[in-house]
């Protein structure tokens, strides 16, 4: 019975012995003579932020987003630019009906940075329809102008003062090769969250293989509609239309002009 106890003893101290260096091992490595007892790595597991598991399940740390809140109210929105539009206007004029606002849409066809930043005609319009938020589609059709931040820039300034200070969008073109830097120009010179980058997304395209199809077209929309409230300076209520179909209230066609430039800015 006497020996019983005594081994009884020897277990329980070696119990203790054991608990305290495992204890410390969670924190930092024991040294026990010439010998190192690594850390177990307990406390770095039970301590560190959870890993958030990605489309691709690729574990990745959490992204920090800074969102906007979302302007809730009835929009009186205009879209301007180019024959995107064309592909564009559907979806937004679904999203707008779904959403209370109004939608008016100005179609300048070939138009470029240097057609409305050489004339009055974005004021004109802002004048017309009083617009609390405006979208911009232009750029497609300056895929590859050489030198393009020397020749346009000005121009692509003037034309962005016509807006004042009405909140707005501006949706980069969709491009189907490089470009020479319009994309860039566009980025350096509007605010953060007022520029959606197309560039290096999929889409069909139509026969022309530039314009993407009325379908990939919406989803493009749909895009830009889930970017805004996460990265948007100034979101606006988009919430999806489904099966919506819509049109403008109105859209006004203008035609090229059939020179590069207006009489005024070509060179002599």
């Amino acid at each position: 019975m006497k020996r019983k106890n005594e081994y009884i003893g020897l277990w329980c101290l070696l119990l203790v012995a054991f608990a305290v260096v495992a204890g410390a091992s969670a924190f930092e490595p024991v040294m026990v003579g010439d010998f190192e007892i690594k850390t177990s790595g307990i406390t770095s597991r039970l301590t560190r932020e959870p890993l958030v598991e990605s489309k691709d399940t690729l574990p990745v740390t959490p992204a920090v987003v800074e969102k906007h809140e979302i302007d809730s109210a009835a929009q009186r929105i205009l879209i301007i630019g180019d024959s995107m539009l064309e592909g564009l206007n559907p979806r937004l004029a679904a999203y707008a009906e779904a959403n209370g606002h109004t939608l008016n849409s100005v179609i300048w066809y070939s138009s470029t940075t240097a057609y409305w930043g050489c004339c009055d005609t974005l004021t004109v319009y802002m004048r017309k329809f009083k617009p609390t938020f405006v979208f911009i589609s232009l750029g497609a059709n300056e895929l590859f102008v050489s030198d393009i931040a020397a020749k346009r820039e000005d121009m692509l300034k003037y034309f962005l003062a016509q807006l004042g200070d009405t909140p707005y969008l501006w949706i980069g073109p969709p491009n189907w090769k490089p470009d020479t830097g319009i994309n860039d120009m566009i980025a350096r010179n509007v605010p953060a969250g007022c520029y959606f980058k197309s560039d290096g997304m999929h889409f069909d395209r139509a026969k022309d293989g530039a314009h993407p199809t009325h379908a990939s077209a919406a989803l493009w929309m749909d895009s830009i509609a889930r970017w805004m409230p996460l990265h948007g300076a100034h979101p606006i209520l988009l919430d999806n239309p489904g099966e919506l179909k819509a049109r403008p209230a109105s859209v006004t066609v203008l035609q090229p002009l059939k020179s590069p430039l207006p009489p005024r800015h070509r060179k002599k």
